[in-house]
């Protein structure tokens, strides 16, 4: 009697198994090449640019300004040290003002940048999931080259330009 129990339930598991549908997908080719990351990655490229020449800008006038009160606190009578002195402290304290200004600057464009991608990431898995069930798929497995979940999978279970090609479909520029 336990053996017919036991052999009913293999073949109960082995029908359910049959019928599921299972497919999956390379993350790193989905994210990579759908085309609102690259749209991202290109706004702020642009951003990081006009970034990148306001801080040589900002460097560049400030070399000029060190070198203006260099030669100011040179030209200053030995017996006033202490004004020549000042001078100089004015200007590296002013050096490390800007040096924060900017690395302030440079983080926050940074946690903007990944702010997005990672909105852009979930906005993906969504997709995805609600490809899922709107196909029919019981399982959509996930894989790359740094987490190789699917070590092998059949091509026509390869659902990652399918699913690209529909999510590029999607995005509205």
């Amino acid at each position: 009697m336990k053996n017919m129990f036991l052999m009913a339930a293999i073949a109960i598991s082995v029908f359910s198994c049959q019928n599921q549908k299972i497919g999956f997908v390379d993350n790193g080719t989905i994210i990579n090449d759908y085309q609102e990351k690259k749209d991202v990655e290109a706004k702020f490229q642009i951003k990081e640019e006009a970034f990148r020449k306001r801080a040589d800008s900002i460097s560049q006038a400030f070399q000029l300004e060190a070198q203006t009160t260099q030669a100011e606190a040179q030209k200053i009578a030995p017996s006033n040290r202490k004004k020549a002195e000042e001078l100089m402290g004015g200007l590296q304290q002013k050096q490390q003002i800007l040096q924060q200004q900017i690395q302030f600057e440079q983080q926050q464009l940074t946690q903007e940048f990944q702010a997005q991608i990672d909105s852009l990431i979930v906005k993906v898995k969504d997709y995805v999931k609600d490809y899922g069930k709107t196909n029919g798929y019981t399982y959509i497995l996930g894989t790359s080259d740094a987490a190789a979940s699917v070590m092998y999978g059949a091509d026509e279970n390869d659902l990652t330009q399918t699913v690209l090609e529909a999510l590029n479909a999607s995005y509205d520029e």
